[in-house]
């Protein structure tokens, strides 16, 4: 049985490629609302290399500030909003400085 090389390559590479889908997972992006004062979804859990973006739908700024320190969004005016890609695991509650009491919780979890 003879396979040519143009077989052989082309069966090299789309395993190549299907153990490289297989072994990454796709990033994907979340949104949170930002309304009424309130963080939607409250509690958000997302992968390593996901990308959050908040939505400021309320008529005043606000923020996205973890309080560990992960990230800080500085204001968010109304009809704005604000993207970040998180790259650590573990848990980042956060708040929006102007409304201390709008607490949210980021997980990210491998």
């Amino acid at each position: 049985m003879r396979i040519s090389i143009f077989t052989a390559t082309f069966g090299l590479l789309v395993c190549t490629i299907s153990l490289a889908a297989w072994a990454s997972p796709k990033q994907q992006t979340h949104t949170v609302t930002i309304e009424g004062l309130r963080f939607q979804p409250d509690v958000l859990t997302v992968a390593p290399g996901d990308t959050i973006v908040w939505v400021n739908k309320d008529v005043v700024p606000h923020t996205a500030t973890s309080k560990t320190g992960g990230f800080d969004s500085k204001t968010i005016e109304a009809d704005k909003s604000w993207s970040y890609t998180i790259r650590k695991t573990g848990d980042f509650a956060y708040i929006c400085t102007f409304h201390p009491a709008m607490k949210a919780m980021l997980r990210v979890k491998e």
